[in-house]
């Protein structure tokens, strides 16, 4: 009986495994179709006819020192991506039910705080790999998102949305 226990744990962890980096590979996508978009039609856009704002200029069309429209188009990419999958991991990966406000709002404080450590890991990694090794867009968004993504999967796992003490005794 315990060794089927410990097949269904070991088949529960790899399909939890499965989903979130499926969802995490679609949520390279979203961000890099954000990103791509800020990078070809916003950031042009809004420069051509905001440029004259000293604030807007410098906050977001300076490319001097660093390259401002692709670090906010990373920042907002990353929040949106973040939120979208909170969503997925909480409700088909790690198959929570409740949504009852104060539990909900606590699992999200603490995924959100994971969120934002591993948002400055992705968002530094990334400026680091384009602004000083000079890597194309695309390879620092794979290999910044990537890093982030296996350390927020541990994060999430162990402390966002463990098992319940009654479910963990059933294994």
């Amino acid at each position: 009986m315990e060794k089927n226990n410990d097949i269904q744990k070991d088949n529960d962890i790899r399909k939890q495994i499965f989903l979130y980096f499926l969802f995490a590979i679609c949520m390279i996508l979203l961000n890099y179709l954000i990103q791509k978009s800020n990078q070809l039609f916003f950031a042009p856009l809004i420069c051509e006819s905001l440029d004259h704002i000293n604030f807007v200029y410098n906050f977001y069309c300076s490319i001097y020192p660093y390259n401002m429209p692709e670090l906010i188009g990373s920042v907002i990419a990353v929040g949106i991506t973040y939120l979208v999958k909170y969503i997925l991991d909480k409700f088909i990966v790690f198959q929570k039910k409740e949504i009852k406000l104060k539990e909900t709002s606590f699992e999200f404080l603490k995924y959100f705080l994971f969120a934002i450590l591993t948002t400055l890991e992705n968002i530094g990694i990334q400026f680091l790999l384009t602004n000083f090794i000079q890597t194309p867009l695309e390879v620092s968004i794979v290999v910044a998102l990537s890093v982030g993504y296996i350390t927020k999967f541990f994060l999430d796992r162990k402390f966002v949305f463990k098992i319940s003490d009654e479910k963990d005794k059933e294994f």
